[in-house]
């Protein structure tokens, strides 16, 4: 469950509650996230298998993801395929606040 960027989809809360169906979780992350990037998410936006993985995604993770994006693009399992990985402005974003992140793609 390791994301192109290397996070690990199944700590996520919107996996979490895909997996579960659990309602309550999706309204509670619908909340904060809503809150924490000063727009509307609604319940029903809060459904993701993973970033990797077949079936629903989040709005951000589908299709606003520049990671996600220039991954499919590349055609990489993940970033840690990528020649340039330690050099990209675009996954530095993750790897400067997500040290696992980064040891989940040197893996």
């Amino acid at each position: 469950m390791i994301a192109f960027c290397g996070l690990d989809c199944s700590a996520c809360e919107a996996y979490k509650a895909t997996v579960a169906d659990d309602d309550n979780l999706r309204e509670k992350v619908a909340k904060e996230w809503s809150e924490l990037n000063h727009v509307t998410i609604t319940p029903d936006m809060i459904n993701c298998a993973g970033c990797r993985a077949d079936g629903p995604k989040t709005v951000f993770c589908a299709s606003l993801c520049q990671i996600r994006q220039c991954a499919l693009k590349k055609g990489f399992s993940t970033c840690g395929d990528c020649e340039v990985m330690d050099r990209c402005d675009k996954v530095a974003m993750i790897h400067k606040t997500n040290r696992q992140a980064r040891e989940n793609l040197k893996r």
